[in-house]
């Protein structure tokens, strides 16, 4: 027997209000992340910042937007499934200007984790989410489960980044320090 989107939504609302929330937990602590490089005097740049630190924010902010989605009390089955589509089909155009940035900037030089998780893990999420959301419009329990691991790879994608930019800060916080400021 068929099951709604409707219905299979409905078993998935605890999921989906932990995620969320922790997206939006996180996306708040990268403003704490940003204020601390900010602290620094480590060589950075507008590019560099939107290059490897404004994605995080985006992918734990998309997170929150997937769980504030599947948990709307929707009229129709189908609805959820187009906005998911779009958001996907988004997430594919901004990992695409993630690349351009990347590749424009001059602050850091990118390396293959670099090209990995800033890219490569990022468009498979959307990706896979585009296909999730294809599927939900036809009912497919499974869809679900797939815009879940989305959900939960972009959490860890924003994670590994952070956490990749402040042990970057740490272990390299006095490059931008002349020679005669630094600690001996």
């Amino acid at each position: 027997m068929e099951t709604s989107a409707h219905a299979l939504l409905s078993r998935w609302e605890t999921f989906y209000f932990l995620v969320g929330s922790s997206g939006a937990a996180l996306t708040g602590l990268m403003f704490i992340v940003i204020t601390l490089v900010m602290d620094t005097r480590l060589p950075r740049s507008l590019d560099t910042v939107n290059a490897f630190a404004t994605p995080n924010v985006l992918h734990f902010a998309v997170v929150f937007l997937l769980s504030a989605v599947l948990t709307a009390p929707w009229q129709g089955d189908r609805s959820p499934a187009h906005v998911l589509g779009a958001i996907a089909l988004a997430g594919v155009v901004y990992v695409l200007i993630v690349l351009r940035r990347m590749r424009r900037q001059d602050g850091y030089k990118p390396v293959l984790e670099d090209w990995t998780w800033h890219l490569l893990l990022p468009m498979a999420a959307y990706a896979m989410l585009f296909v999730g959301a294809a599927g939900l419009s036809h009912d497919q329990e499974w869809s679900l489960f797939l815009i879940g691991a989305v959900a939960l790879l972009l959490l860890f994608i924003g994670i590994h980044n952070a956490w990749d930019t402040v042990t970057y800060m740490v272990l390299n916080r006095n490059d931008g320090l002349p020679d005669q400021e630094k600690p001996k």
